[in-house]
């Protein structure tokens, strides 16, 4: 049987460290006093550099018909521009935060660490961090495109990245494995030990690209959704490949010529479910990227997101046929949890293109 068909076999770690002896010892204390004055720091710098921009943006606005009340306007409902620091004075001030808070709480010698490790890297989170990567590198040149600051996309990196993550593990504590977790609730804290689900990121990256938006009034919902999707495609690839690496989200046994035998788990070949998704994503990405590049960088507000909602979503429903029961609970039911839950997905992306996209406002075409 082995040498019918593929067997993979490899380490979901990527790198293991032993143990590691710091130089010097690091008060826990101290980090977190480090936290707070790095985050004071950063405010007060933020808003030097937000008083000087709106200064220098009031000077130039005289004698170019430009008023005070459309640069307000401009700059959000605060009335200032957004406050950022740059990557410059941000790392030399985490390194400050870093030096004053240990030298303030060493003495004191509470929550000492001398040593820490060994530390792992799996495959899978260094499939995440790929993925956030190419999202920061895309959202680069479409903010770009757009002519918005590129600060604003540090922020939205920050908070998809969060609201990913969060969403991603509540998604399987509530619909996956919820006897589990509720029976040991202390486990949903330990993330690092695996359980996230793509339609959990989903809702959480929609909610944190709401909360970003309040936050930029001037900033469009869609607009913004238009342009983290197409990075959530090719990013949604590269995690697929990582549960390959898990040797997780396994399809049923088949005897097909690509069928492959997961030996970490058992000798039966196997559907390679999280390949064919994997290769949908990719193809996902360029249809987008190629509905981005028609439109010239101006898609109507809602047009890529709601294509990405149809394409993913019944390309997962699909591909879900191929699959094991990934919900214990749901293995009676005639549909499966990931069918169920992107059906909704499916349906809004149907109304944004149906009722809600503005096709001749565009003027790329």
């Amino acid at each position: 049987m082995h040498s019918k068909y593929f067997v993979w076999d490899f380490s979901p770690t990527f790198l293991r460290s032993g143990r590691i002896h710091l130089p010097i010892p690091v008060s826990v204390v101290g980090l977190i006093l480090s936290a707070v004055i790095y985050y004071a720091g950063y405010r007060y710098t933020a808003g030097k550099a937000s008083g000087t921009e709106s200064a220098e943006g009031m000077q130039s606005s005289e004698g170019s018909g430009v008023t005070e009340d459309s640069y307000q306007a401009a700059a959000g409902s605060s009335g200032s521009p957004s406050r950022s620091v740059s990557g410059f004075r941000a790392g030399a001030l985490i390194v400050a935060s870093l030096i004053v808070g240990q030298l303030l709480t060493v003495p004191l010698s509470l929550g000492i660490i001398r040593a820490f490790g060994p530390l792992t890297i799996r495959w899978y989170g260094l499939m995440w961090d790929i993925a956030f990567l190419l999202g920061y590198l895309l959202g680069l040149k479409m903010f770009r495109d757009a002519g918005k600051p590129v600060q604003r996309l540090d922020s939205l990196l920050l908070y998809v990245m969060i609201g990913t993550v969060l969403g991603a593990r509540l998604g399987q504590v509530l619909f996956y494995t919820p006897d589990f977790y509720f029976a040991h609730p202390i486990q949903i804290l330990e993330i690092w030990n695996g359980g996230l689900a793509s339609h959990g990121a989903a809702a959480g990256a929609l909610i944190a690209v709401w909360l970003y938006v309040r936050k930029y009034p001037d900033m469009k919902y869609l607009w913004v959704l238009d342009r983290i999707v197409i990075p959530a495609a090719i990013g949604g690839a590269f995690v697929r490949i990582g549960n390959f690496f898990n040797s997780e989200i396994l399809g049923h046994v088949s005897h097909l010529p690509w069928a492959i035998i997961f030996e970490r788990v058992d000798l039966l070949p196997r559907q390679p479910s999280m390949l064919y998704e994997a290769g949908w994503y990719f193809i996902g990405f360029f249809i987008l990227w190629r509905l981005y590049s028609r439109y010239k960088g101006a898609p109507p507000d809602g047009l890529i997101f709601g294509v990405f909602l149809v394409y993913v979503f019944s390309g997962r429903i699909l591909i879900e046929f191929t699959k094991t029961h990934q919900a214990d609970f749901t293995a009676g039911w005639p549909i499966k949890m990931g069918q169920l839950l992107s059906i909704p997905f499916i349906l809004c992306g149907i109304w944004l293109l149906a009722r809600k996209v503005k096709y001749k406002e565009s003027a790329g075409v």
